[in-house]
């Protein structure tokens, strides 16, 4: 037992290598300084350590922004400068009004002192405070690459690596143990329970809304008063979790100035707890119960007024989503307020500890440090800052890359993280879980509702591959920092500013296919101030301008038949399927780019839209075949060409109104009901192609019967018969190609 444990405290390999590097750089303390330079040399150190707070809070902005109002992007609830506004805001207030005014001297526990050992002096001090700036330094770096990459990666665990990097440094140095590796082990098996249970969480409340709502013949009426029921746990967890995580600062506050008597009539106890709620010693108090209680009938009581009045005018799915945009909307802005309250601590807590080592005795830390007000202001503004300028790229990768997202699978989302992280939190567990892997673990969940095929794992795997990549990759270059600086001012005044320049560069180099902020913005939030519309509402939007050509086909025909000149409706159907050929080649870029991730297969999406498109095709045909010659001078025949145009116009109608209810159908999340209309709707469009077909072959029979006159003319007007019916059957095989769907 005793060898096992000393191997994983400091592994053979890794515990050579740094006694290697050490035994080169390590030199006296007493060498490392001179009292004639120590006093501006360390400001100059404080202004530099207080550039790389800064840096690390504007990284924690850019990239755990997603956290809160990626889902909400995804799901169109959000334009995306409307969630950085709202992100910005809520993160600046949970930080700055929210957080605690004082921090652990270490972060999560990760490495613990005895202050009254053999090692534990100036030095030992000195080495830790240089550390700390190493590690919060490599920290911010890793983070930059990552959201560069637009991979969304804990700043927790990004600190805690680069802590740890520095632990195993100074055990080395000062041959004591120093990181507590049952910490750091349940880092990493957070790595794979948050997410499960986000995505179990997520599943659940998304399979819950399905069946209860969404299945419902009238999904309108039943979410009336099905919605202000399923809203109370939701705002009772977030009453919880408001108190527990977000307000735990600043009811901590409230009883350091003497406001309340004692924080855990509110706070659960850190140890030794019980369930009995009105217990002194309570994992969760009465007070926080009824307070949170309080929260969710509030809650629950206001949506369900607005939604006794509230006329939704038909929308179908559409009104549930408005309904759940709301839901989405305060539950994001909830993570964002709690999410600075927390994680500003990642950013000004390494250096508050830095602050009270430059400004009390060599040789002295206590366990908890006061956070001055300016370090407050520079943690509270940076991750604003970064929200602001970084943030839409980390929200992109949650809101469309791993899988399509409703408002009612977003909210599902962040429902299922909140609850996961608010478990994980609490005292009989104290795992230092990460919000981003909870919620990107909520959004597979989510996904996976609808079946393994609607989640692109690949992207997935990226990201996964990311977090285990967090805690090496910092703690290797906060290791290769500290020893840069080989604990001398002189040393990090000079890498500090290398490692700044370092960065700029890269992303300097790498900026030809970076997206500007401003363009970004632009896309996403149109000036009319419509959300980003679905992949399905764009293909919605081609089969209406689909339609709108063989509207103008039927105008030409009808000209054609009236013996009218018919060449600027026949130049009208030309622009119009133009004009859809461009809404095809745009959303076919972008499917083949990967840029949505969709709910079915992307080769069988660009099936579908080919199928569809052919319609178009078919309807110019039929319109240049007009321009050929006149029609064959038969009245009755004539007619029959009018009554042939005329259903196929139907047809084209009917399979216009099967798209939109696809369209519907997945914003329903596939429901079973959805299918089975769905199903009805391809049938009714077969049913418009045969009748087509009828009005075609009595058309056909007719002309070569009584063409014998004017051969030539009865030809060509059986070829403007062909021409129709394939329009019609192209209708019946586009509506066919939506089969898949109804029996997945």
């Amino acid at each position: 037992m005793a060898a096992r444990i000393y191997t994983f405290h400091s592994p053979a390999v890794i515990r050579f290598l740094i006694i290697y590097i050490v035994n080169i750089i390590q030199q006296p303390y007493t060498e490392r300084h001179t009292a004639g330079l120590m006093e501006p040399l360390m400001m100059v150190v404080l202004v530099l350590a207080t550039a790389v707070c800064g840096y690390m809070a504007w990284n924690i902005g850019a990239n755990d922004v997603a956290n809160a109002m990626g889902t909400s992007v995804g799901s169109r609830a959000l334009t995306l400068k409307q969630a950085v506004v709202l992100a910005a805001i809520f993160e600046f207030a949970g930080a700055f009004f929210a957080g605690d005014a004082v921090t652990d001297t270490v972060r999560k526990g990760i490495l613990s002192f005895d202050t009254e050992a053999a090692y534990f002096d100036a030095a030992f001090t000195n080495d830790l405070m240089f550390g700390f700036i190493a590690a919060m330094m490599a920290a911010a770096v890793w983070i930059t690459i990552a959201t560069r990459l637009g991979l969304p990666v804990s700043t927790t665990h990004s600190i805690i690596g680069g802590i740890v990097g520095i632990g195993l440094v100074l055990e080395i140095q000062y041959s004591a143990t120093l990181i507590d590796w049952e910490v750091v082990s349940k880092v990493v098996m957070s790595w794979v329970a948050s997410p499960l249970m986000g995505g179990l969480l997520a599943f659940l409340t998304f399979y819950t809304v399905r069946a209860t709502i969404l299945e419902a013949p009238d999904p309108i009426a039943r979410s009336r008063w099905l919605a202000p029921i399923l809203a109370l746990p939701t705002f009772f967890v977030l009453g919880i979790a408001l108190q527990f995580k977000a307000l735990k600062g600043f009811i901590s506050r409230l009883e350091r100035e003497g406001i309340i008597e004692n924080k855990y009539d509110w706070l659960p106890v850190k140890e030794n707890g019980v369930w009995n709620p009105l217990a002194e010693n309570a994992w969760i108090p009465m007070n926080a119960i009824l307070v949170a209680l309080i929260v969710g009938m509030i809650g629950s009581l206001i949506l369900y007024f607005v939604l006794r009045n509230y006329e939704f005018k038909g929308e179908g799915f559409h009104g549930v989503e408005r309904i759940f945009v709301w839901l989405q909307i305060i539950t994001a802005a909830y993570v964002a307020f709690a999410h600075g309250a927390n994680d500003r601590s990642n950013a000004i807590g390494p250096m508050a500890t830095v602050y009270e080592l430059l400004t009390s005795t060599p040789g002295e830390l206590a366990a908890k440090v006061d956070v001055p007000l300016w370090l407050v202001l520079l943690g509270s503004a940076g991750i604003a800052i970064g929200v602001m300028t970084w943030g839409w790229r980390v929200m992109e990768t949650i809101g469309h890359k791993i899988t399509d997202i409703t408002p009612t699978r977003g909210f599902a989302a962040e429902f299922g993280a909140a609850t996961t992280i608010l478990v994980f939190s609490m005292p009989f567990l104290a795992v230092p879980v990460s919000t981003t892997h909870t919620l990107v673990g909520a959004v597979v969940g989510v996904g996976l509702a609808g079946g393994a095929k609607n989640v692109d794992f690949r992207v997935f795997g990226k990201i996964a591959a990311s977090w285990v990549a967090s805690l090496p990759a910092a703690g290797f270059g906060a290791v290769t920092l500290y020893v840069a600086m080989g604990s001398a001012a002189l040393n990090l005044i000079v890498v500090l500013p290398i490692a700044f320049g370092a960065v700029a560069y890269v992303l300097w180099i790498t900026r030809d296919d970076e997206i500007v902020i401003e363009d970004a913005l632009a896309e996403a939030g149109a000036a009319d101030g419509e959300k980003q519309p679905t992949v399905f509402e764009l293909f919605h939007t081609h089969a209406e301008a689909v339609e709108e050509t063989v509207e103008s086909m039927l105008t030409a025909v009808s000209k054609a038949t009236a013996g009218e000149d018919a060449s600027a409706e026949i130049q009208a159907t030309i622009e119009a399927e133009l004009r859809a050929d461009d809404i095809k080649n745009a959303l076919r870029d972008k499917v083949s780019a990967r840029e949505w991730k969709l709910l079915i297969n992307s080769d069988e999406f660009l099936y579908m839209l080919g199928r569809q498109d052919r319609i178009a095709d078919y309807a110019q045909n039929v319109a240049e075949q007009l321009s050929f010659r006149p029609l064959y001078e038969n009245a009755e025949a004539r007619a029959m060409v009018m009554e042939m145009a005329e259903a196929v116009q139907k047809a084209a109608a009917v399979y216009e109104d099967t798209v939109l209810h696809l369209r519907d159908l997945t914003l329903s999340g596939y429901t079973k009901a959805g299918r089975d209309e769905l199903r009805e709707f391809i049938h009714q469009v077969n049913l418009a192609e045969h009748e087509a077909d009828i009005v075609e072959s009595r058309a056909a029979g007719f002309v070569f019967s009584e063409g014998s006159d004017d051969p030539l003319a009865a030809v060509h007007m059986y070829r403007v018969l062909q021409r129709l019916d394939d329009v019609a059957n192209a209708c019946e095989d586009a509506a066919n190609a939506f089969l898949p769907i109804v029996y997945q």
